[in-house]
C-alpha cells in the first residue's frame, strides 16, 4: 500500500450577483505536489443557479469552469496560464477574485490516489445526495 501524500484542494464556486455573496459550489480543484498532480472537475446544477439568479449567463458560467480543467492540465491549449508550471497554475488558480467564478479558502488532506480523493470530494463538496424518504 502506498504511503499517503498530503494534498491542498479548493472547493470552486459560482457567485452569480457578486453583491449578495450566495454560491453554488461547482467543482474541486486538487493539488499533490509529490504526486505532481493538478487536476479540477466541475459540474454546475443550472436549476439551483438559476433559482439563484434567474437571469445567470450560463453560457458564460460554463465556459469558465470549463476553463479550470484545462488549466489544470496545461499545455497551449489552456492559453498562457497553462504554460506556467504546475505549481503556479494551481495558485493563480485558487487566488482570491471578486468575479463570478470564485474558489474557497484552500484546505489540506491525506490521500494515497489523489484522483480518487478529488472524486470524493465532489461526491461531498458538489453534487447532492438525494435520500430517499
Amino acid at each position: 500500500m502506498p504511503a499517503p501524500s498530503s494534498f491542498d484542494y479548493a472547493i470552486v464556486r459560482v457567485v452569480p450577483r457578486v453583491e449578495r455573496g450566495e454560491f453554488i459550489n461547482a467543482g474541486v480543484i486538487l493539488f499533490c505536489l509529490t504526486s505532481r498532480f493538478l487536476a479540477a472537475k466541475v459540474e454546475v446544477d443550472e436549476r439551483r443557479l438559476r433559482a439563484l439568479e434567474p437571469e445567470v449567463d450560463l453560457e458564460l458560467v460554463r465556459s469558465h469552469l470549463e476553463a479550470i480543467p484545462r488549466i489544470c492540465t496545461g499545455g497551449r491549449a489552456a492559453g498562457p496560464i497553462g504554460q506556467l508550471p504546475q505549481k503556479e497554475r494551481w495558485h493563480w488558480l485558487v487566488a482570491p477574485r471578486s468575479t463570478i467564478i470564485q474558489t474557497s479558502p484552500v484546505h489540506s488532506g491525506l490521500c494515497e490516489d489523489p484522483a480518487k480523493a478529488l472524486e470524493h470530494l465532489m461526491d461531498r463538496m458538489v453534487r447532492l445526495q438525494h435520500k430517499p424518504s
